[in-house]
C-alpha cells in the first residue's frame, strides 16, 4: 500500500479527500502541525506528497523546497489561485504535477497513477486489488479471499460488491445499483437486484463477511467496515 502525505490545512477537503483516496487503498496521513511539517513528513516516510499552496505558517513553495533538500520523493501540488506562475513555480520547485482547484477527484486518481507508475515503476494491476475487513478483492480476477479461504463472484455481484465498499458506512440506494448495473433500468425487476445481492452476501459469509453487507429496508445497502483504533 502506498503511503501518501497530504499537506492540506482545509479540514473538511482534507477528511474528504483522506476517504476517497483510502477507497483506492492508498494510505494517507495529514499534518497535524504546520509549523512542523519536515518533522512529520520525516516520521510518515511517504511514497508521495501532495500539498496545497496556501497554507498557514509558511505556504507550499516552502514546503516543496525543504522536503527536496532532504527527499527526491514525488510532490503533486493542488492551488485554487489561478495564476499560470504557480504553475511555473511548482516544477521549478521540482514538483511532479500541478492540480487546479476545484478538480475532479478521478482526475487527481489519474494523476496519483500516473506520478507512481513514473517514479515507482508502478505495475497498474496493483490498482484492481482492495482490502476490506482484512478480506483482499481483486477485480481483475473477480475474487474475494481471506483467511477463511477465496470465493468468486459473477460481474454483477463483484460491481455491487465495489460500489458498496467504494461507499463503504454509506447507504447507497437501491436506484442507484440498479442504474449503475443495467443500462435501462425500465426493464429490470427490483427483485433482479435483490437476488444479486443474496448471492453475494451468501458467498461472503463463506468467508465470515457475510455480517458485513446490510439492508436499509426502504433505502439500500450499506457495506460496514469495522475501524481499528491505533
Amino acid at each position: 500500500m502506498f503511503k501518501l502525505l497530504l499537506i492540506e490545512d482545509d479540514a473538511t477537503l482534507f477528511q474528504e479527500m483522506k476517504e476517497r483516496l483510502a477507497g483506492w487503498s492508498y494510505d494517507v496521513y495529514g499534518i497535524r502541525d504546520f509549523s512542523q511539517v519536515i518533522e512529520e513528513f520525516a516520521a510518515v516516510k511517504p511514497d508521495l506528497v501532495i500539498i496545497d499552496i496556501q497554507l498557514p505558517k509558511f505556504d507550499g513553495f516552502h514546503w516543496c523546497r525543504m522536503i527536496r533538500s532532504h527527499s527526491n520523493v514525488p510532490i503533486l501540488f493542488l492551488s485554487s489561485r489561478d495564476h499560470p506562475t504557480d504553475m511555473v513555480m511548482s516544477m521549478q520547485l521540482g514538483a511532479d504535477d500541478f492540480i487546479q482547484k476545484p478538480f475532479h477527484f478521478d482526475v487527481l486518481i489519474a494523476k496519483i497513477q500516473a506520478v507512481l507508475r513514473r517514479v515507482y515503476n508502478y505495475n497498474t494491476e496493483a490498482i484492481m486489488l482492495k482490502t476490506w475487513n482484512g478480506a483482499a478483492i481483486d477485480y481483475q480476477n473477480n475474487t474475494v479471499s481471506n483467511d477463511e479461504g477465496t470465493v468468486e463472484l459473477t460481474k454483477n455481484e463483484l460491481f455491487i460488491l465495489k460500489m458498496l465498499v467504494e461507499h463503504k458506512n454509506k447507504i447507497v440506494s437501491r436506484e442507484y445499483l440498479i442504474k449503475s448495473l443495467w443500462d435501462d433500468e425500465r426493464f429490470v425487476s427490483d427483485n433482479t437486484l435483490t437476488v444479486n445481492v443474496n448471492r453475494l452476501r451468501k458467498k461472503l459469509e463463506e468467508l465470515g463477511l457475510g455480517r458485513y453487507i446490510e439492508t436499509k429496508v426502504g433505502q439500500g445497502y450499506i457495506a460496514m467496515e469495522e475501524v481499528h483504533l491505533t
